[in-house]
């Protein structure tokens, strides 16, 4: 049976270092924060219609950076995990939604680590779950 553990490596330390500087640069509107992206990442949104390959995802935010628009994800926890040479994180974020909630997976390209798949959710409290899909009933139609 194998597992999948809670990494505790150097690469822990640097992919935290990534997805900082990556988080930061979105708040800073700064294009680079492409940069730190596979060619092949994909950035999935909140809204079902976001599920972005890079080129649409920068199509989608670089005019917002351009006007100095970017969008600041405090993060409040995050785990790291890996399998080989596989790694994945989740965190929790506050932001301007409210407490979202992410995960990602992050490979080494070339000798560094980059981004490779992330998915943003907004998190709804389960007491609130039939209002929400009300309302989500209502915004589809």
């Amino acid at each position: 049976m194998s597992s999948c553990l809670v990494s505790s490596d150097k690469s822990e330390g640097e992919i935290t270092d990534l997805i900082d500087k990556w988080h930061g640069l979105a708040a800073d509107a700064d294009s680079t924060y492409f940069t730190l992206m596979t060619d092949s990442a994909v950035f999935i949104g909140t809204d079902k219609t976001e599920v972005w390959p890079k080129n649409e995802f920068m199509d989608f935010a670089l005019p917002l950076f351009a006007k100095g628009k970017g969008w600041s994800f405090k993060v409040l926890n995050r785990n790291i995990y890996n399998k080989g040479e596989v790694y994945w994180f989740d965190e929790q974020l506050d932001t301007w939604m409210g407490i979202c909630q992410a995960s990602g997976v992050v490979l080494k390209e070339n000798g560094s680590w980059k981004i490779e798949h992330y998915q943003l959710s907004v998190t709804i409290d389960n007491d609130l779950m039939d209002e929400f899909k009300a309302l989500n009933k209502v915004v589809s139609k």
